[in-house]
């Protein structure tokens, strides 16, 4: 089992005795799956009739004529249901749980989107669900924690650890390594013991295929380069599956939260302070220290704290098949401020990465390129993050008086 699914020297999956059966049976119903097109068919209506796909890809006028350089297009993964690419799995996934004939899911959430889409799933395909956050995501994604239980899934805050993803993603395998027969663990992006990286990574294709044929339907031609933001990096290999085979570069952003230099960030790929190692089931670059212990991370965006990355994305490094860069908690806001401004589009802080990334470069680039950014989800959840940053007065009034009203 521990020789399946490696990228280069990365991946695998080093599990527990008592694991290797569940897994044993996911990797065969996923490659059943896999090379049936009768599934892949059933996948693709699911995803048009119910989350709306195909998701456009807008040409960002305004945001060209501001940078005077390249054009700039969207991919619109906002649009899809729930607010986010992290639908496109949950369903794939979902209609793996109903061929496995399990009742029960579970899953981790960071940013909380995962974890609206998996309870979304859930209560579409009559499945009990479970959702396990960081107390401290908890806190700062409040609002997908409501929606969350409103759609019927129990959410448990973990307060170990340092009480964000990862200490989610423990959590979340010790409830399945108790309840096997019943539950499967609907991991959220392409990391973990193998076959999670490949499948979600083939589920999340669809952005990529999607946007490869837009921009030849609109400009005739591939565009220069992409761009996706990295947590885990599930929507970054979405977006460059569609053009692995092209001359197309392909960047990725990570978080540089407070900088590179601070040590406050979550930038394994794009830093010098993560080196490889074996943690959650997985092998890829994680952030440690010398001995081994995962260090603590910071970013403004509750998706992208993370301390590992996809195996498959540290393949793509050590390769040289993607770049990798990092963008600050400050850069951050100041991308989300000017494409609110110019273009009436809110992306997700994770996202904003992916923005704040390609402005960088934008205004390098010359008129006749093309550049497409990926906009993994929709930034109302971060209206709580945003406004406190902002320092907007007339928020803190309304949440003063909401307080009152709540005799808090």
């Amino acid at each position: 089992m521990k020789h399946r699914g490696y990228y280069g020297g990365f991946g695998g999956a080093f599990l527990p005795e008592i694991l290797i059966p569940t897994f044993d049976e996911l990797v065969s119903v996923f490659e059943s799956a896999k090379t049936d097109p009768g599934f892949r068919n059933q996948y693709e209506t699911l995803m048009a009739q119910y989350s709306g796909r195909p998701t456009p890809l807008t040409f960002a006028a305004n945001l060209t004529r501001h940078f005077d350089g390249a054009k700039i297009y969207i991919k619109r993964e906002d649009l899809n249901h729930t607010g986010a690419h992290k639908a496109n799995n949950v369903m794939g996934q979902g209609l793996l749980v109903k061929k496995m004939g399990k009742t029960r899911v579970i899953a981790e959430t960071g940013a909380g989107q995962h974890g609206v889409a998996c309870a979304t799933m859930a209560a579409k395909f009559g499945f009990d669900c479970t959702i396990y956050m960081g107390e401290k995501d908890v806190m700062r994604q409040r609002p997908n924690v409501f929606w969350m239980e409103q759609l019927g899934a129990t959410v448990v805050p973990v307060t170990d650890g340092t009480k964000i993803l990862k200490d989610a993603i423990n959590q979340a395998f010790r409830d399945w390594v108790t309840n096997m027969d019943t539950t499967h663990y609907v991991l959220g992006t392409a990391c973990g013991p193998h076959p999670f990286p490949e499948m979600v990574a083939w589920f999340q294709s669809i952005i990529g295929i999607e946007a490869r044929q837009q921009i030849l339907d609109l400009e005739g031609r591939l565009p220069d380069r992409v761009y996706a933001c990295v947590g885990g990096g599930s929507n970054a290999l979405g977006l460059f599956a569609g053009f692995l085979d092209d001359p197309v570069e392909l960047v990725g952003v990570e978080a540089g939260g407070k900088g590179i230099d601070t040590g406050f960030h979550a930038a394994r790929l794009s830093s010098t302070d993560a080196g490889a190692g074996i943690a959650q089931g997985y092998k890829t670059y994680f952030l440690q220290d010398d001995d081994g212990q995962m260090k603590e991370t910071h970013s403004i965006s509750a998706g992208l704290d993370y301390v590992g990355v996809s195996p498959i994305l540290a393949h793509m490094h050590e390769t040289g098949t993607a770049r990798f860069e990092s963008a600050t908690d400050a850069e951050v806001v100041d991308a989300l401020k000017l494409t609110m401004r110019s273009e009436g589009i809110i992306p997700a802080l994770e996202s904003a990465h992916a923005f704040a990334g390609a402005f960088r470069e934008a205004p390098t680039l010359s008129r006749d390129q093309i550049i497409i950014i990926n906009q993994s989800g929709r930034g109302d959840k971060d209206i709580f993050t945003v406004a406190d940053v902002l320092n907007d007065p007339e928020w803190k009034t309304f949440i003063q008086t909401k307080a009152a009203q709540y005799h808090a």
